[in-house]
Order: C-alpha cells, then structure tokens, then sequence
C-alpha cells in the first residue's frame, strides 16, 4: 500500500512537471498568454504528489511497514517516535525525496506570488525553469533514488533502524530540513537569472523579484549551517564545532556566494551596475548546492556527516555541468545588452566596497572549493590520498575573514557615487574608537597572536559600524513622526542586525579557537581533580537501559553544581558504541566532558575528556540573531529616506562653489 501510494505521488510530481514544462514552453515560445495563465497551474500537481509521496514514506515509518527497503534499513521496532519520523532524510533515497517536496512547496509559493501576473513572461520563464529542476529530482525518484522500493524475499520482522549518529539528538529533526530550504531555495533566483536573460529584460527588474527569495534561501542556510555546528558540538564528543570536513564545506560554499549575491545586488538595484557579476554569483550558489549534494549524495567523500554510497554522483554531476553550461552560454549571448554605461568611481565609495567585499567573499569560496576538491582530482589523476586539513584553511581564511570584517564595518559608512571626506570621516569616529579601544585591551592583556592582534578590532570595529548606521536609520524614522518601533524593524536595520551577529561569531570563533583547554582525567568514584579554574568530582557511573539505546552514564558534578552525565550508548541492534557528551554551557566558557574509557568495575577509575572554550555560546546567541535579522531585512518595514542620503545630499552641497550670479552690464 505504502509502496503504490509512494510511487503514484512521485510518477505525478514528474508528470506534473513535465506537464508545466511543455505547456508554458508552448505558450511562451508562441507568445499565447492564455495558455501561459493555464500552464502555471500545473505547478500544483507537482506539490501534490510531493505530498502524496511524503505522506507514504511517513505512513510507512509509522506503521514499521518493512516490506519497503527504505523503511527496513533506516527504522526499528524500538526507534524513538521523533526519528522515526526524522528517518525519512537519514538516507540517501529520504533525502531526496526531502528534496523533492522543499521545491515543490517552493514552486506553489512562486505561482502564488505571481498570481498577479499570469502572463508575465519573466516569472513565467522562471516558473518553467524550477519545474526543470524539479522533474530532475522526481526523475532521480523515479530511477536510481527509488525511496519506495520493495523488499525481495522474506519481509524482516524488524529494521536496522538509523544510523546511531543520527537518532542521538533532536537537532536531527530540525538541521537537515533547514538546510534543504536554503539549498533548494536558491533555485528561485537563479530561475529568475535565467529568466532575465532569455526574455532580454536584463535591468533591475529580477534583482527586485527576487531580493526576498534570495534572503529566505541566505537565512535558512544560515540557520541550518549554525544548527550543524551545534549539532556536531553536542554530539560527536571532539569538543568542537567546525572541522573545515569536506560536508560542512559543501553547505559552506553556496552560502558565500549567496552572501556575495546580497550584496552586489543592492549595488544594482541602487546604480544598475555589477549586473554579470550577480547573475554570475547567483548561478554559482544554484550551482555549488547541485555540486553539494554531488560531494554528500556520491558516496565519493568519506566523512562523519556522509551517509550515502550510491550511483547517483554521474547524474548529478551532468547536471551540475548542465547548468552551469546553459548559464555561461546565456550570459555570453546577452553579453552586450549585460554592460552598464556606469562604473564603480570613486575608489572610495559604496559600491567599491561591495565590489572589494565580494571579491573577498569569491577568493573565500574558492580556497574552500579547492581545499575540498584538491584530494578528489589528485586522486582521480594518480590515485594518490591526500588530506587537506585546518592548517590550510586556517592560513588562508583568517587574513581574509579579517578584510572582510572590515570592508564589512566601512561599506555602510561610505556615501554612493562620491566621495565625501568629511562625512566618511564623521562616520567613521565612533567605530575607529571603539576599534581602538579594543587594542588597548589587547595590549593590556597582552595579546600576541597575530591573528588575533587584527581579528578583535576589526570585529568591534563592523560591530560598532552596524549598530551606529541602525542607530542612525530609527532615530530618523522617529524624527520623521513614523513608529520607532515600526523604524527599528526596517530592512537596512535587519542587514545591520546580521553584520552585529557576525562580528560577535567572529569574536567568539577566535576566542574559542585560540584560548580553549583541553586534558585528559582518570577519576575513581569519589575522586575530585581542578582544570583551568573548574573542580570535577566523579560520582560513579549507572546503566540505563530504554527500548531504544542501553548507555553507560557516568555522574560528574562541576564547581559543586548538578550533575552531569557523559555517556557511551548502544542503539538497538547496531553494534556500535556512540559516545554523547555532556556540555555546561555559559556565557563566559563551556564545559565540556566526555567518557572516554568507562571503568571495568563500579568502583574502578575512568578516563574523561575536560574541554573548557570561552563564549562559544555566543556562537548560537549570534546564530539566532542573524535568523532574526535576515528575517527583518526580507519582511520588514520600507526604508524612509534614510538620514545618510540627506546627510550626504547637504555635506556634496557645502562642498560644491556656489555659482556665479551674472550681473547686468
């Protein structure tokens, strides 16, 4: 039943969206405005056999249906009710289905938003462009990644159930499916891009539709990215949260070209310029998410967050190069109609500060593309295994994460177009002495990383930038008689409120990273040892048993305070021994303990794992701060006529001479 029901929604969801394909490629191509209003609707078919499908897959892990091989190796009798549910994106075929009904959802909400404009061409180009992507994955349902394929033989009385990893802590429940709504939700502006240039309306007009799609896609990456951090931190039990793995690379990359996309574009959409550069980025981000999933769906990368080994890598690999192809020869056939009559000048201006960013942001990307890459292509040339590990990444992003800590605190501080010294220099005081107040800290505290030397006034320095400009754009709204509360959530103080989370992650990264302690205890029952300023004291240790998992819990207190319960566990049937750690987190430092040897007796010693890291809470406090602020910038109130264009308007005025009055002779 679950099997019919399942494969019925998937053959309809490619049904549909080949369906969508012909008849507005039709309609489109023969300017027939009718039957593009009638072609749009067949979007919803796609979504409803997404759901349709979804709801088999569901019902089938509900109901331990193991007649279906998807269920039989990624659920149990004794798997908790929360990941049975998330056993659906544990595996390979799971995942894309997941994939499937995020762009279906996000189909149905392109052809709500544009009810409007049934016969638009350009939202129906993109519109028809997202069923191609579309009908690729349900296509992929429908052949090697098969979620609803029957068991042959004998019908197991129970499953394996989910790998260990993966049933160990809630976030599974939440991180992947945030991720899949930032990878598949850059689809929509890069329909739009190829849109754009199919129809030859190359100005700003798509850059506005899809500012929106493009913050919705840049915020649930964000928050997905964060929630994998914390997610590795509370479970894999190594005391960190970023490892530069070639996974966590993958989610990485199109998130920086989306980050470099936000910004360029509001140059466009102000001076009409760096319009191949957006389309470029844009496609990029589209394209790095096809190539992630290729890195993580493949089975060719060995990692702690890889789960799959399959045949799919080829597939997605031609479409990978499929799009980026068809992208780079759009882009050549309106190369001309692409270039501005305007340029970046002054050096010193906004939109020369985008640009600059944005490069840092690209050389970002690929020192990270080629970190991850380098050990596939060495191999696949020689067969020879190479790692590239922190050490390289370390060296090469922290100068340019510091350029773009600054480039990010001065862009909002520069007038467009021209340079006015006296107001760039009005504006710059309160971030350079706040700046500077961070290097007598340093100095006093006698810092001499020098790293760290550049990183921690360059983050105060854009943290002060950010909250000086959202200082500046509320209280000009409250001037001009308009709610401050209704001022303080506008869009330009959102982006502001996102530069302030990145300066602190920033802080904390390099806190953490820089000043974290670690050591090895042998404790017996009783036993108490101190560590960088905290007491441990070992209680014992205890059997838990539940239908899911068997664990060995030791008992720790930490500075006399509650007890706390690092573990090594057993799910199921898995013979594998999963160790959970246990964290105290503060605001100053967390701590951080694991079990790394459990006792051969009650009463015999243990060996844990002490990690004590400053402010890494700070990371997740940022994390939901950039959410919220990404959140503004795409449904917050307009901006009014910001105070720093009056400003600039009056400061070009007193510069300029007034003009001669002739006299009459």
């Amino acid at each position: 039943m679950n099997a019919v029901l399942g494969q019925t929604g998937v053959l309809i969801g490619f049904v549909g969206a080949v369906f969508t394909i012909s008849i507005l490629g039709y309609g489109l191509l023969k300017h027939k405005s009718g039957v593009i209003r009638h072609g749009r609707n067949y979007s919803f078919v796609v979504l409803a056999g997404a759901i349709l499908a979804t709801f088999a897959m569901e019902r089938g892990l509900l109901t331990h249906d193991f007649s279906l091989a998807y269920v039989a190796s990624n659920n149990s009798r004794e798997t908790p009710l929360l990941f049975t549910v998330t056993g659906m994106w544990s595996a390979l075929q799971g995942s894309i289905l997941l994939w499937g009904l995020v762009l279906s959802l996000y189909l149905g909400g392109l052809v709500i938003r544009t009810r409007r404009r049934p016969t638009d061409e350009l939202p129906a180009w993109a519109l028809l462009i997202t069923n191609v992507v579309a009908a690729f994955f349900f296509a992929l349902m429908l052949g090697p990644a098969n979620p609803f394929v029957r068991i042959s033989g004998v019908v197991p009385a129970d499953g394996i159930g989910p790998n260990p990893l993966l049933q160990d802590h809630p976030l599974v429940a939440i991180h992947p499916p945030f991720l899949y709504l930032g990878f598949v939700g850059f689809t929509i502006p890069f329909a739009f891009a190829l849109a754009s240039l199919i129809t030859n309306r190359l100005d700003e007009d798509w850059v506005t539709e899809t500012r929106r799609w493009s913050l919705l896609a840049w915020g649930f990456l964000t928050v997905g990215i964060i929630l994998g951090a914390w997610w590795s931190y509370q479970v894999l039990g190594w005391g960190g949260y970023w490892a530069w793995d070639p996974v966590e690379n993958a989610a990485l990359l199109p998130w920086l070209a989306g980050t470099a996309y936000l910004h360029s574009s509001i140059a466009q959409q102000r001076r009409g310029i760096m319009r191949v550069w957006n389309i470029s980025l844009i496609v990029s981000a589209f394209s790095l998410t096809i190539l992630g999933t290729f890195f993580t769906r493949s089975g060719i990368l060995q990692s702690v967050h890889s789960f799959s080994d399959s045949t799919l890598g080829p597939f997605l690999l031609v479409f990978f190069f499929a799009a980026v192809g068809i992208s780079l020869a759009l882009i050549a056939w309106r190369g001309d109609g692409l270039r501005s009559s305007r340029v970046i000048a002054p050096a010193i201006s906004r939109e020369s500060a985008f640009f600059l960013n944005n490069v840092l942001f690209v050389l970002f990307a690929f020192v990270v593309l080629l970190g991850t890459t380098f050990p596939l292509l060495l191999q696949a040339i020689n067969g020879a295994q190479v790692t590239v590990g922190a050490p390289y990444f370390d060296a090469f992003i922290g100068p340019i994460g510091i350029a773009i800590l600054f480039f990010m605190g001065t862009a909002p501080l520069l007038p467009w177009q021209r340079t006015n010294r006296s107001l760039v220099q009005r504006r710059l005081v309160w971030p350079s002495v706040a700046a500077a107040i961070a290097v007598v800290v340093e100095v006093v505290e006698r810092v001499h990383s020098p790293g760290l030397i550049f990183a921690y006034p360059m983050a105060v320095f854009a943290a002060s930038a950010a909250l000086r400009q959202a200082d500046v754009h509320t209280m000009y709204g409250r001037r001009h008689k308009r709610g401050i509360l209704r001022q303080l959530f506008s869009r330009t103080n959102g982006g502001m409120l996102v530069h302030m989370a990145v300066a602190i992650i920033a802080l904390a990264l390099v806190s953490s990273t820089s000043y974290g302690q670690r050591t090895s205890l042998i404790l017996k029952p009783g036993q108490s040892s101190s560590f960088d300023g905290h007491e441990f004291t070992y209680h014992g240790i205890q059997t838990v048993v539940t239908p899911a998992k068997t664990s060995l819990e030791a008992l720790i207190s930490v500075d006399g305070s509650a007890n706390y319960t690092p573990e090594v566990s057993q799910f199921g049937n898995n013979s594998e021994v999963v160790g959970t750690p246990s964290v105290r987190p503060g605001l100053v430092d967390d701590v951080y303990l694991t079990l790394d040897l459990p006792p051969n007796t009650s009463s015999g010693p243990a060996t844990f794992g002490v990690v004590i890291q400053p402010l890494v809470s700070w990371i997740w406090i940022a994390g939901a701060l950039m959410a919220v602020g990404a959140a503004v910038a795409a449904f917050g109130t307009k901006d009014i006529s910001p105070l720093e264009y009056v400003e600039e308007e009056l400061a070009l005025k007193r510069e300029e001479p007034e003009p001669e009055i002739p006299v009459a002779p």
